[in-house]
């Protein structure tokens, strides 16, 4: 089931993604250290942000969490400032609490390229060892893609070495000094890696994601939209602004369908 929720503001989205993420560890986490699947970008900082409000006030505690990174740069070591897991200590292990050592992600250097896809496929069996991810945070691509799974990727794919488009390089050229000090290449968890989270948050704002959610969450289940596989998860949550949710056509049933389950949630305490 996908439930989409709006927030009026960048605030209320934040609090909204967060309370999701809480709620997803008590249901599919109960009695187990949490396991986070970890999104970087700016759409979902403000909900890091809000995870840290819990743990300040004692609704969540991050001390003995692990997470797992969605992707890695190929070619640039992970001291490097814009390295994934660079930015995940600085977003969310200092912000969270979560400590630096339970942080995991795909290796992007390597004697070779075989080296880096051989561990690439280890990747997945470290997720399964930890347990499964409980909770995977999201954001999505102006384009559709979910981690670096790039419009045309397997709807089951795997951790795997991906090509970068030349849009998201273009995308993600403002945390370099130009385009050609973006990475051409990465390792990036498979659609079919993220679909076995037990829950999937999916974090969007802005005029420039409306197109790829509006794609994703009612369009057809496609390779040409990554972000399409949500429709084929049992819990997923997908968490808008106004601007994000202007493509949609369906946002009055949406708003029922929420304001329906929060009744049925009610009686049920």
């Amino acid at each position: 089931m996908m439930r989409v929720l709006v927030g009026e503001s960048a605030q209320e989205v934040a609090k909204i993604a967060a309370s999701s993420v809480l709620e997803g560890l008590a249901n599919h986490g109960a009695g187990r250290k949490p396991v986070l699947g970890l999104a970087t970008g700016s759409s979902p900082l403000g909900l890091y942000q809000q995870l840290a409000a819990a743990v300040k006030d004692g609704r969540a505690d991050f001390s003995q969490a692990q997470g797992f990174a969605l992707d890695e740069y190929i070619g640039i070591p992970d001291t490097h400032q814009q390295s994934y897991r660079q930015t995940l200590i600085n977003e969310v292990c200092n912000v969270i609490g979560l400590p630096a050592q339970s942080l995991h992600t795909p290796v992007g250097l390597g004697e070779s390229l075989e080296a880096i896809e051989s561990d690439a496929s280890n990747y997945d069996e470290s997720i399964a060892a930890a347990g499964g991810v409980q909770v995977q945070i999201l954001g999505i691509g102006s384009n559709g893609h979910l981690g670096f799974n790039e419009p045309g990727s397997a709807l089951r794919s795997r951790t795997r070495v991906k090509r970068l488009a030349a849009k998201t390089r273009h995308d993600n050229a403002r945390f370099f000094d130009g385009i050609d000090g973006v990475p051409t290449h990465c390792v990036t968890q498979g659609l079919g890696t993220i679909l076995e989270a037990g829950r999937l948050v999916l974090v969007a704002t802005g005029a420039g994601k409306a197109e790829a959610i509006a794609a994703a969450v009612e369009g057809p289940l496609t390779a040409s939209c990554p972000g399409s596989v949500l429709q084929l998860h049992p819990d997923a949550v997908v968490v808008l602004d106004e601007e994000a949710a202007a493509g949609l056509k369906l946002r009055e049933y949406y708003a029922d369908a929420a304001a329906g389950l929060s009744d049925i949630q009610l009686r049920l305490q």
